[in-house]
């Protein structure tokens, strides 16, 4: 969040062409290709650590090492070279992400998933506020280096809980370092109905992205400063999203998984329809809070519960390969859903955009309904 959000801003606050800000969105790529090297997470580490507890500490230390470096960088002499650093760091926040999902799969059993994955997605939402909004805030208060300075101690501190949790994880076997490495992802994808699954979990997601993606320029159009959008999202919108995830995550064991897939894919439908009431011209206040709560709530709930599937579907010894190879699916179709929704709403406007998401969704729903996918059945 502070590369997608706030940096853009304080580049254009410091006079950056919009071109150079629109580079700063392909530091996202590493999410994206995080897959191709996840085999290496799950193959390779000093065990003595921890496996996946030596990657995490690794990846972190170098992260705030080079947030550090950052700051002696200036935005305006120097692009180039803290373009490249920027991009160094979005790699190893991504390697980091890869260890860390497969410690979370090892660590919790199926029962304890939901949950898990809703303190996660409750996490990444409060990343959001802190990375794209205190950061901002610190950037115009501090200046460059000293917020750099600051995103690496929040680095560094957040290192405490992993150095102090000791891996139990079951140690690898030793015949898994003879073959070629990368045949674990290529095991992966041949598994049996593998890709069926990964195509059903894009369709999953995507038809809620459509909508996200052009609610925030809708939001423009309908009259709203850059202030209140702020407020409306970032406050607000996470605020339910962090709900969300919490409450999907307490109700995926009582509902199972196929039905938790069901009953907030039909509620994502539910938050993609109410949209249309902003589209169609409403602007009042009370509308627009209902309009953002249900749709953060949405958003939450419905990867909280696609991410607990994800890890049912994901086997302990190649967790980092099988969680990751699922996630950049789930990334692609977001990026992609992303590209082509602007190119639907010109043509067909913001209406006919969330009835094509909502067409989307629904799809998903009734695919879900009909076709076996689920490696945890309750």
């Amino acid at each position: 969040m502070f590369f997608v959000q706030a940096i853009p801003v304080f580049m254009r606050e410091q006079g950056a062409s919009l071109e150079s800000i629109g580079l700063i969105y392909l530091l996202a790529l590493p999410i994206l290709l995080k897959v191709l090297w996840s085999p290496f997470i799950d193959r390779y580490g000093y065990t003595r650590w921890g496996h996946y507890r030596f990657w995490i500490i690794t990846f972190q230390l170098l992260l705030a090492a080079v947030a550090a470096v950052c700051a002696f960088v200036s935005l305006q002499s120097n692009f180039i070279l803290l373009y490249g650093l920027l991009m160094v760091m979005s790699t190893l926040a991504a390697s980091q992400d890869i260890a860390t999902d497969a410690l979370a799969v090892g660590l919790l059993t199926p029962s304890e998933r939901g949950w898990g994955n809703g303190i996660q997605m409750a996490g990444n939402y409060l990343g959001g506020m802190l990375g794209g909004g205190v950061m901002l805030v610190l950037l115009n208060k501090l200046g460059w280096e000293r917020s750099l300075f600051a995103l690496a101690l929040m680095v560094v501190v957040a290192l405490v809980p992993i150095l102090r949790h000791r891996e139990k994880l079951p140690p690898k076997k030793a015949t898994d370092k003879a073959t070629n490495v990368w045949l674990d992802l290529v095991h992966f994808y041949r598994r049996p109905g593998m890709w069926r699954w990964l195509m059903l979990l894009t369709l999953y997601v995507i038809g809620g992205n459509m909508a996200a993606s052009m609610f925030r320029p809708l939001l423009v159009d309908v009259g709203l400063s850059l202030t209140d959008i702020g407020w409306l999202l970032g406050v607000v919108g996470n605020g339910a999203s962090i709900f969300g995830a919490v409450i999907s995550g307490l109700l995926v064991v009582s509902l199972g998984r196929r039905r938790s897939l069901l009953v907030f894919g039909l509620f994502q439908i539910l938050a993609i329809l109410i949209c249309l009431l902003p589209a169609a011209g409403v602007s009042n206040r009370p509308i627009l809070y209902f309009v953002i709560i249900v749709a953060g709530f949405a958003s939450s709930a419905v990867f909280t519960v696609s991410s607990t599937v994800m890890m049912d579907k994901s086997r302990l010894a190649m967790a980092g390969t099988e969680y990751t190879a699922q996630t950049s699916m789930v990334y692609f179709g977001s990026f992609l859903a992303a590209g082509i929704s602007g190119f639907i709403a010109s043509k067909i406007g913001y209406q006919g955009l969330f009835g094509v998401s909502a067409a989307v969704a629904l799809l998903a729903v009734i695919l879900i309904s009909r076709v076996s996918l689920l490696a945890y059945e309750e």
